[in-house]
């Protein structure tokens, strides 16, 4: 098995076989994202990081994973102190980029600007969210903690809770899932549904899915809860979001004698209760770790 894409821009240029050999790689990855091995892969190599939006988890897993691989990075994390305050176009800081890293990450608040840059430099580029478009790493996450924690990740039921109208996050989430013939319950305000051309793409693909509005009475015979942030920098309006904001709170008692795994992408706001926590099947934190060997296994598999 190999895997031949030369840039990661969305999980809808994966095939199943791409993302299965990225979670395979991943595994043999682990220990050195644990420290318990030293890789010397991408020694003399250089990431290139532009964070135009804010991240805590993405950045910094990208980060360690590339130390941890045997190389280094450069770049920004925010558009303060740099040639960006003086007006310098995307297109102009990437081709800059280009000239000193051997690959970029990019996070950007317009949609497919991933997608623009990578047509334009001569260096791999990794999509590391896009606006409210895809946010491809975070799916291949994502897809290793289930594996890890369920052992198999073909035919399992996922509730999919919060804001699936500007959630990257899950917009990419639902392509890999389908792969792998999941059954997806979407649970949102009607505000904030899944937009419906991905449902019309489900659709096509057969991929077997039902929307709900509570959250208490379609937990009970899932495998995975996938609970999202009400994204508050997504809204036009600020009261369209206060109408919203708050809806759906996950408790410990809401998981009382179950075996749901519990998932988040982070950060969290109220949407998860602090005592979920303690609980063996909260898998977030957990979750946030494995961004580490899976962007190791894109990071080895890309920077030639």
């Amino acid at each position: 098995m190999s895997f031949n894409l030369e840039n990661i821009i969305s999980i809808r240029d994966f095939k199943k076989s791409d993302v299965e050999y990225i979670l395979d790689l991943a595994e043999d990855m682990e220990p050195i994202a644990k420290s318990e091995k030293v890789c010397h892969k991408k020694d003399g190599k250089l990431l290139g990081v532009m964070f135009y939006e804010p991240s805590t988890r993405t950045r910094l897993s990208f980060e360690t994973a590339m130390k941890r691989l045997g190389g280094d990075v450069i770049g920004f994390n925010q558009k303060q102190g740099t040639s960006i305050q003086k007006g310098e176009v995307l297109y102009d800081t990437a081709q800059i980029i280009s000239q000193y890293a051997d690959a970029i990450v990019l996070r950007h608040d317009m949609e497919g600007a991933a997608r623009f840059i990578s047509n334009k430099v001569d260096v791999p580029v990794i999509n590391a969210g896009d606006g409210a478009g895809q946010h491809p790493t975070q799916t291949l996450l994502d897809l290793y903690t289930m594996r890890r924690t369920l052992d198999n990740i073909n035919n399992i039921k996922i509730a999919i809770v919060g804001d699936l109208k500007y959630g990257r996050t899950v917009h990419s989430l639902v392509y890999a899932l389908a792969m792998f013939n999941a059954e997806i319950v979407f649970i949102s305000p009607n505000e904030l549904q899944m937009p419906p051309e991905i449902l019309k793409d489900l659709e096509k693909i057969n991929c077997k899915f039902s929307i709900k509005s509570s959250l208490a009475d379609n937990i009970s015979d899932v495998d995975v809860v996938y609970m999202t942030r009400i994204q508050k920098e997504r809204f036009p309006d600020p009261q369209e979001y206060l109408k919203v904001k708050g809806q759906y709170a996950l408790k410990g008692k809401d998981l009382e004698n179950s075996d749901v795994i519990v998932m988040h992408p982070l950060p969290r706001v109220d949407e998860i209760s602090f005592d979920v926590d303690k609980l063996d099947n909260a898998m977030y934190f957990k979750q946030a770790f494995y961004g580490v060997p899976i962007r190791m296994a894109l990071l080895d598999s890309i920077i030639k």
